[in-house]
């Protein structure tokens, strides 16, 4: 079956292409609308006109893909809150002074060593109605916490904005958040809460309550800690308080999509509810009662699980799959996911942009399409044989499609993955059986003490085979470099093969070769852009004063830290290497006075000498050096005057009103991130 045949993947395709042309272009709202009334008359008239004449059919579809691209960049636009004139982001009084701000918990997230974290709706500033989302921190303290899901509180505060990355190649936290449409974080303390005796009770707020109700039943069926947050990781997708060691462990092991509920841990949940429904008879009425106890328990399954996207995608998933099997009717799978994708993005486009989302559909349109292929490779006779040999080339199909994904955003791989799967496959069917009757009892009381051990040892088990696989780490390859162009050609060579396996033919081996010319070509194209690549970048490390000079690939570190010389590991420069293809060649002492690119570069540092001679281009202040800034500009002459982390916040503002009085530009990497020379 032709997969792109189907009408429905062009307008998929479309509407996709339509949410990214919004994201990256940011068209104006009445562009978008005009081109939005342009598709519809268009469509509605070649509508009228194909009847009469075959010919315009071919119109009739590129209209239609059009409507489709006009609808997806509307839907972006729609959902975009910032763009929404009642959202925060628009109250600038707010993040200059403090301002009265009532909110509205809707979200406990992981929490970190200092602060409770939740995701919280703002409803007024200073008496006037705002809306939109925004975390708030709580000061951890030897006090309870007061708060839960669902309370109204008021505090006086100011709205602090998401700083973006400091230092090149790191993760961004500010855009990750801006994608979840949070603009904006607050810091307070219990003290400063004013909490309102009214709760809102919606559907986060039970979701919450039915969430705190299992913790507790099982807590008191002395559940293990370590154990019993795998668990509500693995039934309910909860991972806040999972330790750093665990995830790291099934990360190293590539067993991390285990702890994100996703279509395997929604499927135990469809197969469960079939199982407690089997007593009822299949007539119209008896199906019709399973269809909807069925959508009401995924429904209700995902709400407590958190509406992450696998979730999401799962449950609307299965949802369609139950609705045709009502229906009598045989569901294709593609179209069963081209569904559930147009539904998730129409009422949240910006899922697109999740990794997590991204994952999961292309893990499952692997399996789907490439498994059949890799099963035809062997096939075993004895039962076993054969469940081991289905798994394994489910787990190889998921880890083919998602390989170059997975190298683009995370630059590693764990190579033991195949071993980790048909090791857990048997446990993990055991784990999701027991977990849902375990969750389903504790949903109204304490589960019975033998129930609760078994299923506590049956984790225990899997944390260990997970712990043993991860402790071979030498098979887990970091640091991989890894860009767009890579991915793109990436997935073209990859997709080319699959589709000339499945029916060799001249003109798709062509393709293919073709594909493996474009592959090549981004090899070449990175390399001469990494070899023409100079600069030299001042890092925002706090504690340590951190320069690269980068030649090509060849990277000259300068430092004073000591741990550093030593070669060890450092979060800052490995992200640096990895992302510009570099190696590091060696590491030196920092020196007063650096070239480069003809330029002469001053560093000052805690001792406050320099000679007054050395006339430089620039000059780097580190480590609060007590010099008189305007002494030494009158002096020295310099063009521009950076000022890395290592300083402290009271000598910088002072140095920066200095240079702007005598109109030297000042660059402070604590506040607008790392410096780059060219």
């Amino acid at each position: 079956m032709k997969v792109f045949d189907f009408p429905l993947v062009k307008i998929t395709i479309s509407f996709i292409l339509g949410i990214l042309i919004a994201y990256f272009c940011q068209p104006s709202v009445f562009a978008t609308a005009i081109m939005l009334i342009v598709g519809v008359i268009f469509i509605s008239v070649l509508y009228f006109l194909s009847h009469r004449e075959k010919k315009l059919n071919i119109l009739f579809g590129i209209s239609a893909s059009f409507l489709s691209f006009c609808i997806g960049m509307t839907t972006l636009l729609i959902n975009t809150d910032s763009l929404q004139k009642s959202n925060y982001i628009h109250c600038k009084e707010a993040f200059e002074k403090p301002q009265f701000i009532t909110l509205t918990l809707r979200e406990k997230i992981k929490s970190n060593t200092y602060s409770d974290r939740y995701v919280a709706l703002i409803n007024t500033i200073n008496e006037k109605t705002y809306s939109g989302r925004i975390i708030i921190n709580v000061q951890k303290d030897s006090l309870p916490n007061p708060i839960i899901i669902g309370n109204k509180i008021r505090v006086k505060t100011i709205l602090q904005q998401n700083s973006s990355s400091k230092n090149p190649n790191q993760f961004d936290y500010s855009k990750y958040l801006k994608n979840k449409q949070i603009y904006a974080q607050i810091y307070i303390s219990k003290s400063e809460i004013t909490i309102n005796r009214k709760i809102k009770k919606d559907i986060w707020f039970y979701a919450s309550r039915l969430n705190t109700r299992i913790v507790n039943n099982l807590e008191k069926a002395n559940f293990n800690k370590a154990e019993m947050n795998v668990a509500m990781a693995l039934i309910l997708g909860q991972q806040q308080e999972i330790s750093a060691d665990i995830i790291q462990d099934y990360q190293y092991s590539g067993a991390t999509h285990v702890l994100s509920v996703s279509g395997l841990h929604v499927g135990y949940i469809m197969l469960f509810i079939l199982f407690i429904l089997k007593p009822i008879p299949n007539t119209k009425k008896g199906s019709f009662i399973k269809l909807i106890a069925i959508i009401i328990s995924l429904a209700l399954f995902a709400i407590v699980s958190g509406l992450s996207p696998p979730v999401l995608r799962s449950v609307v998933m299965f949802s369609f799959i139950a609705i045709s099997n009502h229906l009598h009717r045989n569901t294709n799978i593609y179209h069963t996911l081209l569904v559930s994708i147009l539904l998730i993005l129409l009422f949240e486009p910006y899922f697109l942009f999740d990794v997590g989302f991204q994952l999961s559909y292309i893990a499952l349109f692997s399996i789907v399409w490439l498994q059949p292929l890799l099963k035809m490779i062997c096939n075993p006779k004895n039962k076993i044989l054969k469940y081991l040999w289905e798994g394994l080339t489910v787990s190889f199909a998921a880890q083919i499609g998602t390989f170059p994904i997975c190298l683009y955003y995370f630059h590693q791989f764990p190579g033991l993955f195949f071993v980790t799967n048909i090791l857990i496959l048997p446990v993990l069917s055991f784990i999701m059986i027991a977990g849902i009757i375990v969750m389903v009892i504790s949903v109204f009381q304490t589960c019975p003490l033998f129930i609760v051990q078994i299923f506590e040892k049956s984790i225990f088990l899997l944390n260990l085979i997970i712990h043993y696989v991860a402790a071979f780490d030498s098979f887990v390859i970091r640091n991989i470099s890894f860009n767009v162009y890579y991915l793109l050609t990436f997935y073209l060579a990859t997709i080319t093969i699959i589709i000339w396996f499945k029916k060799p033919g001249f003109g798709k081996l062509f393709v293919f070769l073709i594909s493996v010319i474009l592959l090549q070509t981004s090899f070449i194209y990175t390399k001469k852009e990494t070899e023409s690549q100079h600069e030299l970048i001042v890092f925002n490390a706090s504690k340590k004063t951190i320069i690269t000079k980068r030649t090509g690939k060849n990277v000259l570190l300068f430092t004073n830290d000591s741990l550093l010389k030593k070669g060890l590991k450092n979060n800052l420069t490995d992200a640096y290497l990895v992302g510009n293809f570099a190696s590091l060649n060696d590491i030196k002492t920092i020196k007063n006075i650096l070239f480069f690119n003809g330029k002469k570069i001053l560093l000052i540092d805690s001792l406050g000498v320099y000679e007054n001679k050395i006339q430089p281009d620039i000059v780097i202040l580190t480590q609060s050096p007590k010099i008189n800034l305007d002494r030494m500009m009158e002096e020295l002459k310099p063009k521009a005057i950076i000022a890395d982390a290592t300083n402290s916040n009271a000598i910088q503002k002072q140095w920066k009103a200095s240079c702007a009085s005598k109109k030297i530009p000042f660059h402070a990497t604590r506040e607008k991130g790392y410096y780059k020379l060219n």
